[in-house]
């Protein structure tokens, strides 16, 4: 059962224990969450989410033997034990031990909180007592030139699903769209002949994009071969028909476009799992190889910090290139 819809201003979470909350606790909750929506303009989603995890902290409260009634009571060694609580928590869904990162989001969300109490002037926990831990390391999946090629070029474009799919694919690479990004785009957002458009992206941050000639070219294609007027950018083309002014409806959610690269990657035979997201790995990988600024890709990318965009400076180094060809004993004749 989803949460509450937080646009009721009431933020009953629907995934709440059984048993009674602690009111006052919850209270502050909801008023902290009513912030976010009001205050900080965060996204639906982030409120949803932010909603989810402090629910889950709440019933964790509950099944403590101590009673903690408000913020107040809240102390370094009931964080402790909620951080082993999550090191042990099984995903329902694959029966595994839930990761380290889904366990950071839970945190995150509680600190965010903490913030806001000390800002309201409440005598409570520093939130810099929520240690975050140590992230496992992920690898940087992305594909190179002659990958993204096939992958490219899977698509029969005589068909109009194939056309689409193609136009899809170069937008996706040549912008480092997100997923959810390249979902809500409308026909009228994108500029064929300045070939740049302007998105908001996560955390309501704006940016400008920029079209390459081939997606430009595709893109063109795709919508001269289209005779309905519907608003949305890309459509699907099976399932009813949506009549309404617009056709919302018809618009290809963020799920079908995840699976329709997954399609595409195996038909070009890649031997890898690859997502939109790595076309947005890729995307950025490209760029830097070339010798694109670092900064003006964090700019590309919509990363609000740098740091974030430095995952990429390790696999995109001409000099440690240089130096492996040159010191390796296997580069050798």
């Amino acid at each position: 059962m989803p949460p509450a819809d937080p646009r009721s201003g009431r933020y009953e979470n629907a995934r709440s224990p059984a048993t009674t909350v602690p009111e006052a606790f919850a209270i502050r909750v909801r008023a902290f969450l009513e912030s976010c929506e009001i205050d900080r303009n965060l996204s639906r989603l982030t409120v949803l989410q932010y909603e989810h995890y402090l629910w889950h902290f709440l019933a964790f409260l509950q099944r403590q033997e101590a009673p903690i009634r408000d913020v107040f009571d809240l102390t370094p060694e009931v964080v402790r034990r909620y951080k082993l609580a999550l090191a042990r928590q099984v995903n329902a869904a694959n029966r595994r031990l839930i990761s380290r990162a889904t366990q950071t989001y839970y945190l995150v969300a509680l600190r965010s909180f903490l913030r806001w109490c000390a800002l309201q002037g409440v005598e409570t926990l520093a939130a810099d007592r929520v240690e975050l831990g140590k992230h496992d390391a992920r690898s940087l999946k992305f594909l190179d030139p002659g990958q993204m090629a096939r992958l490219l070029s899977a698509p029969d474009v005589e068909t109009e699903r194939g056309l689409r799919d193609r136009a899809l694919l170069e937008l996706l690479f040549s912008t480092g769209l997100r997923v959810s990004e390249a979902a809500r785009l409308n026909q009228g957002d994108v500029n064929l002949n300045t070939r740049e458009f302007g998105v908001i992206g996560k955390g309501r941050k704006p940016r400008v994009v920029f079209l390459s000639e081939a997606a430009t070219e595709w893109l063109g294609r795709y919508l001269q071969a289209r005779t309905d007027r519907y608003k949305p950018l890309f459509v699907r083309t099976r399932g009813k028909q949506d009549s309404s002014l617009g056709g919302a409806g018809m618009r290809l959610s963020p799920r079908s476009i995840e699976r329709l690269v997954g399609k595409y990657v195996r038909l070009a035979g890649l031997g890898i799992g690859a997502t939109p997201h790595t076309l947005r790995h890729s995307f950025a990988t490209d760029l830097l190889s070339n010798g694109a600024d670092l900064r003006a890709v964090q700019e590309m990318l919509g990363h609000a910090n740098l740091s974030t965009t430095q995952i990429y400076t390790h696999v995109t180094n001409p000099q440690l290139r240089a130096v492996h060809r040159k010191f390796h004993s296997g580069n050798r004749a």
